[in-house]
């Protein structure tokens, strides 16, 4: 369904995205990003998802910067890789990017972000930092806590799992309590419960998260 464009950021930066369109009237746009494994077969599978959902969807390949066409597995040797690219990174330059593709979703009308695990962090941030946006959704942002004293521009929605080894409840508390404003979901399930490709999955989770952010994204963008 979707196909690969370049675009380039304020800095001069070209990167990879790809892109899904809708087969009608797009309801608006959103961009989505990526975990920590690149914009992979599995966030690709996602991004069309939201195209079937009426939106123009760009997963921005965030990882450009650092090395082109990296798309990891979920075994050991992909998540260090991973942890490895992202450490390298930071959140600026990744937001840059996040910033140069909301310009180029916006052509289809308002512009919301979702994001999952670093996605959902940067999601987050993008709520507190960026322009154009709408709103906002994130997924296990496990860096979002850190930065619970950022004010959001937007709505934004968060989606935690009760058992998530690598974001204790304590932060999930932190969080609820410095943004009241936030609709902030938590469910029965671990770390990266929206991924099929994981043994960590949960379809009910999934399945009730993915209703709700749904609903929350027409009632933002349409």
């Amino acid at each position: 369904m979707g196909r690969t464009i370049e675009l380039t950021a304020a800095d001069g930066h070209k990167f990879a995205a790809y892109r899904a369109d809708p087969a009608g009237k797009a309801r608006g746009a959103l961009v989505v990003i990526q975990e920590i494994f690149g914009v992979n077969g599995h966030m690709r599978r996602v991004t069309d998802g939201f195209a079937d959902e009426g939106y123009v969807a760009i997963a921005p390949a965030l990882f450009d910067r650092a090395k082109r066409g990296v798309e990891l597995g979920y075994d050991q040797g992909g998540m260090t890789a991973g942890r490895e690219l992202r450490a390298g990174l930071g959140d600026d330059e990744p937001l840059r990017d996040i910033q140069a593709t909301i310009k180029e979703a916006s052509g289809a009308g308002k512009v919301g972000v979702i994001g999952y695990c670093w996605g959902g962090s940067l999601a987050y941030l993008a709520a507190t930092r960026l322009d154009g946006l709408a709103c906002a959704v994130g997924y296990y942002g496990g860096a979002i806590a850190a930065h619970a004293e950022e004010k959001t521009r937007v709505p934004v929605m968060l989606h935690f799992g009760e058992t998530d080894q690598s974001i204790p409840m304590s932060d999930v508390e932190k969080v609820r309590a410095a943004h009241p404003e936030i609709a902030l979901y938590v469910y029965p399930a671990g770390h990266v419960f929206n991924c099929d490709e994981r043994g960590s999955y949960h379809a009910a989770s999934a399945k009730q998260a993915l209703g709700r952010s749904l609903d929350f994204l027409r009632q933002h963008l349409g």
